[in-house]
């Protein structure tokens, strides 16, 4: 009985271990800071877009940002739950991701590689919270992520396939 109520102290609010959920967090911090930069990036690809594809790029930029908008929430929301704070200053975001703030992009194609770059970043510390969230018995962590990563597998596909990419 004493070992279960030691053990109960280790616990956050939604019963997962303390250590592993600060880790988790740590994380999730980096990915919001990477979803935010990408996010602004992506307003600006729609704001900016000009030439042939246009209205086919302005629709899908649109399309995206909107997206990623949502997952900014869900991620900040997620670091809630675990009990830590989700950072909310640019400044913090620049010092903590791997994506760049763009400058302005107007060629479609330039455009399209740095969504798929971003994605990259995006997916491979996704990836990186499947296995801790999985350590940790995360089970909610693991689903959102899981969620994430299957959906834009198949956005990586799309666009790879608009610049004929393999």
């Amino acid at each position: 009985m004493l070992n279960l109520l030691q053990d109960m102290k280790n616990l956050n609010a939604i019963g997962l271990d303390e250590a592993k959920s600060k880790k988790l967090a740590v994380l999730l911090n980096e990915l919001l800071a990477n979803y935010s930069i990408f996010y602004q990036n992506t307003r600006g690809y729609h704001w900016n877009i000009k030439g042939e594809k246009f209205f086919e790029l302005h629709l899908k930029f649109e399309e995206l940002y909107n997206d990623l908008l949502l997952k900014i929430d869900e991620v900040a929301e997620r670091i809630l739950t675990l009990g830590y704070t989700p950072n909310h200053n640019y400044s913090d975001y620049s010092k903590v991701a791997s994506i760049k703030e763009s400058k302005q992009v107007s060629d479609g194609l330039k455009a399209v590689s740095d969504v798929l770059d971003s994605f990259k970043v995006i997916i491979g510390i996704q990836r990186n919270l499947l296995l801790l969230s999985a350590d940790a018995g995360d089970e909610g962590t693991n689903a959102l992520m899981s969620d994430y990563i299957r959906a834009q597998e198949k956005l990586v596909w799309m666009y790879s396939s608009f610049l004929n990419k393999k």
